[in-house]
């Protein structure tokens, strides 16, 4: 194997390296893009768990022929000057997040903090920024998935690519990593100030649906805790806001193929509250730390049909918390509690 023999430099500051990591996006929306990006998501074994000869027969014959063509209308419907929204978005914390540090002088105890943005699938990818950290003699990485509840798909997976880039590299450079923040007070708190800030502006609904992301059952049988920590989120949130039972609901959405999902399914969730006479809702997604297609179409306009058609009159989608003072607020104070003993 050649290693890579990025040279650390004894005689200048040595720096704390944060790496903030999401999940992707294609490089634009059109077919060969998505298609590009659909087969490196849906090849990593953390994502499909199933023999991946077969799995790879579908991707292959069934998946990438024709799936790539149907979701070209709803990137583009998306799709911002500044490209793809969640990678943009994941730039502006990046760059909120270093004005930060930057207004406590760069630096935290005595050591210089440098940032690098890398998506899971896609570009900007973790080699890539890996690589520019130690270019900027960074000797300590503090690895970042922000994702707020962990899963094997997606925290998992971040840490599987960080190791496989690694494990070709001469020097290694010391290593942490955030496994989740479900519970974090200042995330709590985050997401709660965007719920009543939408509620100033507009007419509270009847229900606050909490939308997450959904996995197959059969992970939560095999010991995934992702169930679990988004009910922790969504309790807590809850509680801040100051919701009794009756007044909030979690369900999950995205659900692929034909397995049994984690369940309540979110548009069989809304269709239900419709009909038994829930007319307005507010849905939030606590999940999602930006906003991406599965928010701002499956979730805003999707589901937004469905509880309508199913008979409701008022339906409001809070946005992900993304580039917010207040995010930003929480994302430093996690950063300052995993790099302790560092400086």
């Amino acid at each position: 194997m050649k290693f890579h023999s990025e040279k650390i430099k004894l005689d200048q500051p040595e720096k704390i390296g944060i790496l903030l990591v999401n999940l992707g996006s294609p490089d634009a929306p059109d077919a060969s893009s998505i298609r590009c990006f659909l087969r490196e998501f849906l090849s990593d074994h953390r994502v499909i768990e199933i023999p991946q000869l077969l799995w790879q027969l579908i991707l292959n014959f069934i998946i990438l022929p024709f799936r790539p063509r149907k979701l070209v209308p709803l990137y583009q419907s998306i799709w911002t000057p500044e490209g793809s929204p969640l990678v943009s978005i994941a730039q502006k914390q990046k760059t909120q997040l270093e004005k930060l540090f930057s207004e406590k002088t760069g630096e935290v105890g005595d050591m210089p903090v440098s940032f690098a943005l890398a998506m899971r699938y896609g570009n900007p990818d973790i080699r890539s920024a890996l690589r520019q950290l130690a270019q900027d003699n960074v000797h300590k990485v503090l690895v970042f998935p922000t994702y707020a509840q962990y899963s094997g798909t997606t925290t998992a997976s971040i840490f599987d690519a960080v190791s496989s880039e690694l494990q070709k590299w001469r020097w290694i450079p010391e290593l942490r990593f955030i496994n989740s923040y479900f519970d974090q007070e200042e995330h709590i708190q985050a997401l709660a100030d965007s719920v009543q800030h939408c509620w100033k502006s507009h007419k509270k609904g009847q229900k606050l649906v909490m939308s997450f992301h959904g996995l197959p059952e059969r992970n939560r049988t095999l010991g995934d805790p992702y169930y679990d920590q988004c009910h922790k989120t969504a309790q807590l949130l809850a509680a801040k806001l100051e919701l009794d039972e009756t007044q909030w609901l979690i369900t999950f959405q995205s659900r692929f193929g034909k397995a049994e999902w984690l369940k309540p399914y979110t548009s069989a969730s809304l269709e239900e509250l419709a009909k038994q006479g829930v007319r307005s809702v507010d849905i939030i997604c606590p999940g999602f730390s930006i906003d991406c297609l599965e928010t701002l179409e499956e979730i805003s306009v999707e589901n937004r049909e469905v509880f309508m058609d199913a008979g409701g009159q008022n339906y409001q989608y809070i946005p992900a918390l993304n580039a917010s003072v207040e995010n930003t607020k929480a994302m430093a104070a996690l950063i300052e509690q995993h790099i302790q003993g560092w400086s």
